[in-house]
Protein backbone atom coordinates (compact mmCIF):
# COMPACT_ATOMS: atom_id res chain seq x y z
CA UNK A 1 0.00 0.00 0.00
CA UNK A 2 1.12 3.49 -0.48
CA UNK A 3 0.64 6.51 1.86
CA UNK A 4 -0.95 9.29 0.26
CA UNK A 5 -2.58 12.69 1.14
CA UNK A 6 -5.62 14.33 -0.13
CA UNK A 7 -6.33 18.14 1.92
CA UNK A 8 -4.23 17.74 4.05
CA UNK A 9 -5.18 13.93 5.19
CA UNK A 10 -3.67 10.88 5.20
CA UNK A 11 -4.88 7.92 2.67
CA UNK A 12 -3.24 4.40 1.93
CA UNK A 13 -4.06 3.79 -1.90
CA UNK A 14 -4.73 0.02 -2.69
CA UNK A 15 -2.46 -0.87 -5.59
CA UNK A 16 -3.95 -3.76 -8.18
CA UNK A 17 -2.04 -5.90 -10.02
CA UNK A 18 -3.87 -8.53 -12.30
CA UNK A 19 -2.32 -10.66 -14.24
CA UNK A 20 -3.70 -10.95 -17.73
CA UNK A 21 -4.78 -14.30 -19.30
CA UNK A 22 -2.36 -14.58 -22.25
CA UNK A 23 -1.05 -10.70 -21.67
CA UNK A 24 0.00 -8.10 -19.75
CA UNK A 25 0.30 -7.03 -16.16
CA UNK A 26 -2.24 -4.78 -15.45
CA UNK A 27 -1.24 -2.40 -12.78
CA UNK A 28 -3.75 0.16 -11.05
CA UNK A 29 -3.12 2.52 -8.26
CA UNK A 30 -0.64 5.26 -7.84
CA UNK A 31 2.75 3.36 -8.22
CA UNK A 32 5.88 4.60 -9.07
CA UNK A 33 7.87 2.71 -11.65
CA UNK A 34 11.55 2.71 -11.97
CA UNK A 35 14.45 0.76 -14.29
CA UNK A 36 17.25 -1.12 -12.81
CA UNK A 37 19.58 2.18 -12.65
CA UNK A 38 16.65 4.08 -10.32
CA UNK A 39 15.18 6.08 -12.89
CA UNK A 40 11.36 7.17 -13.11
CA UNK A 41 9.28 5.88 -15.42
CA UNK A 42 6.34 8.05 -15.97
CA UNK A 43 2.76 6.30 -15.82
CA UNK A 44 -0.91 6.85 -15.51
CA UNK A 45 -3.09 5.41 -12.72
CA UNK A 46 -3.98 2.03 -15.13
CA UNK A 47 -1.01 0.87 -17.45
CA UNK A 48 0.16 -2.90 -18.46
CA UNK A 49 3.41 -4.08 -18.16
CA UNK A 50 4.75 -6.58 -20.92
CA UNK A 51 5.15 -10.22 -20.03
CA UNK A 52 5.92 -11.80 -23.35
CA UNK A 53 9.20 -10.12 -24.07
CA UNK A 54 7.94 -8.93 -27.55
CA UNK A 55 7.02 -4.98 -26.83
CA UNK A 56 8.53 -2.72 -28.49
CA UNK A 57 7.80 -0.10 -25.88
CA UNK A 58 9.40 -2.11 -22.86
CA UNK A 59 8.72 -2.42 -20.00
CA UNK A 60 5.08 -1.27 -21.11
CA UNK A 61 3.08 -3.30 -23.14
CA UNK A 62 1.75 -2.81 -26.47
CA UNK A 63 0.17 -5.78 -27.16
CA UNK A 64 2.77 -7.43 -29.80
CA UNK A 65 1.85 -10.52 -27.68
CA UNK A 66 -1.49 -11.21 -29.30
CA UNK A 67 -1.64 -14.33 -30.83
CA UNK A 68 1.90 -15.14 -30.02
CA UNK A 69 1.60 -15.75 -25.94
CA UNK A 70 -0.09 -18.20 -24.16
CA UNK A 71 0.63 -17.74 -20.06
CA UNK A 72 -2.33 -18.41 -17.65
CA UNK A 73 -1.84 -18.86 -14.79
CA UNK A 74 -3.62 -19.02 -11.51
CA UNK A 75 -3.40 -18.22 -7.68
CA UNK A 76 -3.23 -21.47 -5.54
CA UNK A 77 -6.79 -22.16 -3.91
CA UNK A 78 -7.26 -23.13 -0.49
CA UNK A 79 -7.83 -26.24 -0.22
CA UNK A 80 -12.01 -27.01 0.09
CA UNK A 81 -11.82 -29.98 2.33
CA UNK A 82 -10.15 -28.50 5.06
Amino acid sequence: MILTTWKGVLFLSKVTIKVNDNGSLRITGDVELLDGAGNKYETKPVFSLCRCGMSKNMPFCDASHKGKFESVVRAPQADETE
